[in-house]
């Protein structure tokens, strides 16, 4: 049952649920006003013990104000839910239900009493979950239409009544469809039962989640860390989280979800921004990238870091005042060699070697009837022979010098690549000419994710609490472990599509991802229906499917609206630009993708014709609202129209055809509301 959008009047009875839940509305807004106005006045001069702490509590205040702001075009509850009986409450006393209202941040009155529900909490579950089959104890739930920040329009879903057919709901096709301006938004109001259960899925387990264009893969990873810094906060707090995202483009479009959420302290950046030990100036042609981000890398650098270690064949004499201390060769070589068997970080061995060697002096000098301390043998650990004795040993390794001589150095490559790269291999990675330092080399992305690596051999990674990696179809196996390294104490949400993997070393599958990120336990999750592509688009788009990914399910559009959807064939850039001008029309932000080789050409047209544009991340206003986009940007991005110019050009622009028909696949399906394909050359005879 649904009620039209309209004005109510003044002389509006108070039975009538619209004016109801509007007075609702405006009451809960000056309900999180004053919550807001509580923690603006409090003083913290009295209890702060020093300026460190107040200077801590003073930014914790300040970003609950933040997560506390009432955006005027975001509504502040989407939903209500009618229980039967009080959650909690035994239903065999026939407790009386309760009427609670769902939003994004929980808002209560001045009692105390919640006038909005987290989204989040247990209660607001079945608002995402309760069905005809299993209404989870909801006699009536109820979704809520806005206009901007006005309420105008609601619908009832009576779970309980037998004789009230299941339907589509309006307002939910509504909202899936409204045209949209500007970043990407949270769809709190939206989620469906399938991408709940991804989102509340525990902190502890590692969750994949396989999804075609347009079922909503990204919004649930984001959803997903809005859960977990619900559920788990203090533990979150300590250990942190991550967003990682294929480029700067992707993460700008992005960066406003979780704050609308109320979750002000999430790092985003990119795999990239991870490793930056170096300055990266440099690119690999694709057979060094493929070898360079290939999982056996990393025993390469293993064999070569550990290879600066040398068995000790002198001993060591400490010498303290008039005693001198003998330590036997042959005890330190034992000494190494447990260290070495233990396998631990080459730094976490190094620093433990002293002690080691003081111990076994401090072991002799008991036996000679002397009481040391700890005190004693940190002095022995700081022996000059024993320090010279732990440099010869066991000497310092800085890993940017070490990845540069093997790059560089090819029998010291050769040495330790044996019988894992071949010579060909090998040959690829070298590097042509010499370089004198690590800050003269030209680092590419892959060699300093080899030295982020290198880095970890020898002194362990921080370890986040959960990190999302979005677009994970296109990491190689080394920046999968760049990724694992930062959760190898905590858990992992990985995004991605096998169709969309555009790099020469996409990901083959979701279980060896999951392994190289070491997390093989990961459960892997599928989402196949499709709310954001119209039905006629990505029908197109699934031609390309057999080729690029077989196996591999088609999304199916569960939209009502099919969507606009045309081929054309044109003569110049002025029919491409004529096709701008004519999506324009609509509202919504509309999006020209072409082949990178191509964006220059069209730029020029565009400009001469009058029309204005943005570059892919910047944010659309009503005066601008088309994107000019590089086909390899693309990805993760979407706008209400699109046109696709030249698809043989995208194809063209890849280094091989799977690669340049996975492009294309990403372009075809950016589309929300409707997509015209603009060709002079042939269209690629896969799309046949």
């Amino acid at each position: 049952m649904s009620r039209p959008s309209g004005g109510t009047p003044l002389s509006t009875p108070t039975d009538d649920p619209l004016f109801r839940e509007r007075s609702h509305l405006a009451s809960s807004r000056s309900a999180l006003r004053a919550m807001r106005e509580d923690v603006e006045s409090l003083d913290i001069k009295d209890v702060t013990a020093n300026w460190v702490n107040a200077a801590v509590l003073s930014r914790q205040i300040d970003d609950r104000i933040k997560a506390l702001a009432d955006l005027s075009d975001t509504p502040l509850f989407f939903g209500r839910l009618n229980y039967l009986h009080s959650p909690g409450a035994d239903q065999a006393e026939g407790a009386e239900g309760e009427q609670f209202y769902i939003g994004r941040r929980h808002v209560h009155d001045a009692d105390g009493d919640p006038m909005v529900i987290d989204w989040r909490a247990p209660v607001s579950q079945p608002f995402y979950r309760a069905s005809k089959k299993d209404p989870l104890d909801i006699s009536l739930r109820r979704r809520f239409g806005y206009t901007g920040g006005d309420l105008t329009a609601y619908e009832d879903e009576h779970l309980m009544d037998p004789a009230e057919a299941a339907a589509t709901s309006k307002l939910l096709q509504q909202e899936i469809e409204r045209p949209r301006v500007g970043p990407m938004r949270d769809i709190v109001a939206t989620i469906q039962p399938e991408q709940d259960e991804i989102v509340r899925s525990g902190l502890g387990g590692t969750v994949c989640v396989q999804g075609g264009p347009g079922t909503g893969k990204t919004a649930v990873g984001l959803h997903r860390v809005a859960y977990l810094l619900y559920a788990h906060r203090e533990r979150l707090a300590r250990t942190g989280t991550l967003v990682i995202g294929p480029n700067k483009s992707f993460l700008h479009y992005i960066e406003q979800v979780l704050p609308a959420l109320g979750e002000l302290t999430v790092r985003q950046g990119t795999v990239d921004d991870l490793v930056a030990h170096v300055e990266v100036s440099g690119t690999d042609e694709a057979p060094a990238a493929v070898i360079k981000g290939d999982a056996r890398m990393a025993e390469v650098l293993r064999r070569a870091i550990y290879s600066h270690v040398t068995i000790p064949t002198e001993p060591v004499m400490v010498v303290r005042g008039s005693r001198r201390w003998r330590v036997p060769a042959y005890e330190l070589e034992a000494i190494v060699r447990e260290l070495l068997d233990r396998d631990i970080r080459y730094g976490a061995a190094r620093e433990a070697l002293p002690q080691r060697i003081a111990h076994v002096v401090l072991v002799q000098m008991e036996r000679s009837g002397e009481a040391p301390d700890d005190r004693v043998q940190d002095a022995v650990a700081r022996n000059t022979a024993v320090k010279a004795a732990v440099k010869a040993v066991w000497p310092p390794v800085e890993p940017a010098k070490l990845v540069l001589r093997l790059l560089t150095d090819a029998d010291f490559l050769a040495a330790h690549a044996d019988g894992i790269l071949d010579e060909d291999e090998q040959k690829t990675i070298l590097w042509a000419k010499a370089v004198r330092s690590v800050k003269a080399a030209k680092w590419s992305s892959p060699d300093a994710v080899l030295i982020d690596e290198a880095t970890d051999l020898v002194q362990r990674t921080h370890s986040l609490g959960h990190v999302v990696i979005d677009e994970a179809q296109d990491l190689s196996p080394m920046q999968y472990r760049a990724v694992g390294r930062r959760c190898t104490t905590g858990s992992a949400t990985v995004l991605g599509d096998l169709a969309q993997g555009t790099t020469p070393w996409a990901t083959r599958s979701w279980d060896e991802a999951l392994a190289h990120l070491g997390k093989s336990d990961g459960v892997i999750e599928e989402l196949t229906a499709g709310f954001r592509v119209p039905t006629d688009v990505i029908t197109y788009a699934s031609r390309l499917l057999p080729h690029i990914a077989p196996g591999l399910t088609p999304v199916a559009s569960v939209r009502e609206n099919p969507g606009f959807f045309d081929l054309r064939e044109t003569v110049d850039t002025g029919e491409v630009v004529a096709a701008c001008e004519e999506l324009l029309r609509n509202e919504g932000s509309t999006g020209l993708i072409a082949a990178d080789a191509r964006i220059p050409v069209l730029a020029e047209a565009l400009t001469a014709a009058g029309i204005g544009y943005i570059d892919p991340g910047e944010e659309t206003t009503v005066e601008t609202r088309l994107t000019l986009v590089p086909a390899s940007l693309a990805k993760g991005l979407e706008y209400d129209y699109v046109v696709l110019d030249e698809p043989q050009a995208v194809v063209d622009g890849e280094p091989d055809e799977r690669t340049g028909l996975r492009r294309l696949y990403v372009s075809l399906t950016r589309a929300v509301s409707g997509l015209i394909v603009t060709h002079t050359a042939p269209l690629p005879p896969q799309l046949a």
